[in-house]
């Protein structure tokens, strides 16, 4: 039995929760901070109106074996609930289903080539197993090859600059290699009808809870509203986390589990290599407004948009939810993701409501802004990152030079998309290197 050791967790994401719920099981002395007043990160949940849901659009696929596991082992299983929900894709000023290979086919800015085509990189995505085969060569040079130039340019780019704007011209294939990989999974246990999508009955807010209470029964400390200002090697041996307004405390061992940018402003003694390398890592932000409607907008889960807009993508919660969960209301999330610097990360509320509801009725007429029940802003600066060329090669370390501290984050997605399934996997993968320095 290895000896007990004082451990932090910085950072109380679904990455976090996960790792110290983990080294607490393996018998450690475990303390999770959180600057948030609550757990949760990117899954946590708020008010909107009368109802309480994400605060980010959430899905759960039947090939989320690590997510379902982890909804089993809270007693949440019962609590699951799924449907084969319905995709469409917006160009021209119209409105196309595009949730089967059937409607895909239909599709009028296409050509019978270009949608032959886009069947072929499907199939090609789903034989490639080594992502460094991707990794490779830049996502437009990989869709112009596999798609050809009407499918690249019609439909492939402006979906890609709606995900990555001004980063997709330093994006590898192997981005859309995984999110290929992810949709098909759900469309071939979606059946006919389009994508099957699971979710938990009241969100990500039950999930969290139960979580919470799981911490607590294995022993873990969890502090909220606990703002980390430095992480650094002591002199008499182990790991000081500097708080703000608060006397530092010493642990045996630190993980830090935010984003890597994050990390190495947090962590100065790092060694050069591993401040670089944190620091190389480029990220996507979002800018996400959740509005709340008297009734659904459209009986599309997700409607892609190939003509510019300020939002990405259009997300009706209330096509997959229950109409009980939502009080019958309908609850739509329009996301723009944007590079970490980007000015419009600073904006506020009514200021991003403004540019966003009218485009959000010239798509949808029968919408008017006068209608929104309630409406929220969330704005992250570092929610994904990017999988540049030769990604995976130039990773940050997760052990570090300095003694007893370890980085885990979403750095670390190297086969995958974010989303909580991986998330989940990346702190599975980082365990055995944790304990081996028990």
């Amino acid at each position: 039995m290895p000896e007990t050791q004082r451990w932090c967790v910085v950072g109380g994401g679904i990455l976090g929760m996960r790792t110290a719920a983990s080294l607490a099981r393996a018998g450690h002395d475990v303390t999770l901070l959180e600057a948030a007043p609550a757990l949760g990160g990117l899954a946590s949940a708020w008010s909107l109106g009368d109802i309480i849901w994400d605060k980010h659009y959430h899905v759960i696929l039947p090939t989320d074996t690590r997510t379902l596991a982890m909804v089993d082992e809270l007693g949440l299983t019962d609590q699951l609930s799924w449907r084969t929900v319905p995709s469409g894709c917006q160009n021209g000023g119209e409105i196309y289903p595009a949730g089967t290979a059937r409607d895909i086919l239909r599709l009028p800015f296409l050509g019978p080539i270009a949608k032959l085509r886009l069947g072929l990189t499907a199939a090609r995505a789903m034989t490639i197993r080594d992502r460094r085969v991707v990794e490779r060569i830049l996502v437009t040079d990989w869709l112009r090859r596999w798609a050809g130039r009407q499918a690249t340019e019609r439909f492939w780019v402006p979906l890609l600059r709606s995900k990555l704007s001004a980063n997709v011209s330093k994006t590898s294939a192997a981005f859309i290699w995984a999110t290929i990989r992810r949709l098909v999974s759900a469309r071939s246990h979606g059946g006919s009808g389009g994508d099957g999508f699971g979710y938990v009955r009241g969100g990500y807010a039950v999930i969290l809870d139960a979580y919470a209470k799981r911490l607590d029964e294995v022993g873990v400390r969890v502090e909220c509203g606990v703002k980390v200002s430095k992480i650094e090697g002591a002199d008499d041996g182990g790991v000081r986390v500097h708080r703000a307004d608060a006397e530092p405390m010493l642990f045996d061992r630190v993980v830090v589990t935010v984003a890597a940018p994050i990390a190495a402003k947090l962590c100065p003694g790092l060694a050069p290599d591993e401040r670089l390398r944190c620091e190389s890592v480029t990220y996507q932000g979002i800018v996400c407004l959740s509005l709340l409607l008297p009734e659904p907008l459209t009986p599309y889960y997700l409607t892609y948009l190939t003509d510019e807009a300020p939002f990405t993508t259009v997300i009706d919660m209330s096509a997959l939810v229950e109409p009980a969960q939502l009080n019958g209301h309908g609850l739509v999330y329009l996301p723009r993701y944007i590079a970490a610097d980007d000015p419009l990360g600073t904006a506020r509320e009514d200021e991003v409501a403004a540019a966003f509801l009218p485009a959000l009725e010239r798509l949808f007429p029968a919408f008017s802004p006068d209608s929104v029940l309630a409406a929220r802003l969330s704005t992250v600066r570092y929610v994904m990152p990017v999988p540049t060329l030769h990604y995976s090669e130039q990773l940050p370390p997760i052990r570090t030079s300095v003694d007893g501290l370890f980085l885990v984050s979403s750095a670390h997605i190297v086969e995958g998309t974010l989303n909580a399934d991986e998330t989940l996997r990346i702190a599975d993968a980082a365990l055995p290197t944790l304990l081996a320095a028990s």
